[in-house]
């Protein structure tokens, strides 16, 4: 297994900036791939980015690509989520997840997910 910490949410005024972060413990050399996700009222979790573990490849969801970046630090067991020009749509609980395999814009490719972090971004 792998757990899963995230931090960083918060509130935030249209047009600001967020960083959120998940550190890793456990089996993470299991791991192919850390995602992020989120999760608004009344809508199902999506897919928002992911980066490849070993290879550092990432991957953006339209609706947050220029805006959104994603990055790794191994040595900390660390993802982030570098969140820039945030609108009132962004706002959603935001969760961090492991894959253990390919398809990693897929929800169903993730086994290990944090607690989820509030982001709310005021207009």
């Amino acid at each position: 297994q792998v757990q899963l910490v995230e931090s960083g949410g918060g509130l935030v005024q249209a047009g600001g900036s967020l960083r959120l972060s998940c550190t890793a413990s456990g089996r993470t050399f299991s791991m192919y791939a850390m995602g992020w996700f989120r999760q608004a009222p009344g809508k199902e979790r999506e897919f928002v980015a992911a980066i490849s573990w070993s290879g550092g490849t990432t991957y953006t969801a339209d609706s947050v690509k220029g805006r959104f970046t994603i990055s790794r630090d191994i040595a900390k067991n660390t993802v982030y989520l570098q969140m820039n020009s945030l609108k009132p749509e962004d706002t959603a609980v935001y969760y961090c997840a492991a894959a253990k395999g390919v398809g990693v814009t897929r929800r169903e490719s993730y086994g290990n997910w944090g607690q989820g972090t509030q982001v709310t971004v005021s207009s």
